[in-house]
């Protein structure tokens, strides 16, 4: 092992201009300045413009050290589902999971419901972004774990990718795994209709805190294994519930202003009518 005095000087000589090489394909090292410049930029962009799905995923490496993914991976290893992932290292993709498989699995089952989850909300599990500032290569592989099996929790909790859905679900990922870009994602409730900041704070929050601390770490499913396994099964080993349908939430606020506006037409006719005779 160098001595600490090396070490110190290697710290010290890493610059824009002296870079180590990258720990892992795509790696980029960043000295601190770097890091937090990453942190603030992305923090802002990702702000402005929540469609940046870039600025998120930097905005999650540059602020998960030095703690926070570094637990998850403590988590993953002292679990044996946990350690079973990082020795295997399976990726989440089109290639690696056929979706025209899971199309044809039974009813309610894991990999059927995540198939149908993805074609009802037009997206593909092609979308993650390659890790690329996390120097450790472990971990590195946790956050790709965690970002590539964003849908998984999307489909098992039912929540849709509208804003109000990823907030709501980004409230529940804190909880459970604590990365602080989930709880930093959720500033953008500020952005939100007040019907729907209402719905957020007095109904997905509660949901999300009560089941993200009570239910298993969501790091440690092999979603490769379960895919036959009963949706409803699955929530219930974990310790989940399912949150209102936010989509029939929605629906039923459509319908309740569209009945008022309705209503407020006819007393206006009604009244009109009146004033004529």
């Amino acid at each position: 092992m160098p001595p600490t005095s090396t070490l110190r000087i290697q710290a010290r000589s890493f610059s824009v201009l002296n870079r180590p090489k990258p720990n892992y394909p795509g790696h980029v090292p960043l000295t601190f300045v770097e890091r937090c410049g990453l942190a603030v930029g992305s923090a802002l962009g990702s702000m402005l413009d929540h469609h940046r799905h870039d600025l998120v995923a930097a905005l999650g490496e540059a602020t998960c050290k030095p703690y926070f993914i570094t637990r998850l991976r403590q988590s993953m290893l002292s679990h044996p589902t946990g350690r079973r992932i990082l020795r295997d290292r399976p990726r989440i993709s089109s290639e690696t999971m056929s979706l025209e498989h899971l199309r044809t699995l039974p009813d309610n089952s894991v990999g059927r419901v995540y198939a149908q989850w993805l074609d009802r909300e037009g997206v593909t599990p092609d979308t993650r972004d390659q890790v690329r500032y996390i120097d450790d290569p472990e971990e590195a592989y946790v956050m790709q774990r965690y970002r590539e099996s964003h849908d998984f929790y999307h489909a098992l909790t039912g929540l849709p990718v509208f804003a109000e859905g990823e907030i709501a679900l980004k409230a529940f990922e804190f909880a459970n795994t604590l990365l602080p870009m989930t709880a930093l994602s959720m500033a953008a409730v500020v952005k939100l209709k007040p019907a729907a900041r209402r719905r957020f704070w007095s109904t997905y929050l509660p949901w999300a805190v009560k089941n993200g601390l009570r239910a298993e770490d969501v790091i440690n499913i092999y979603w490769e294994e379960v895919l036959e396994k009963d949706c409803g099964q699955l929530r219930q080993e974990l310790g989940i519930e399912m949150p209102p349908d936010l989509r029939e939430q929605r629906r039923i606020m459509r319908d309740k202003k569209k009945a008022e506006q309705a209503s407020r037409e006819a007393r206006q006719t009604v009244g009109q009518g009146l004033m004529s005779n």
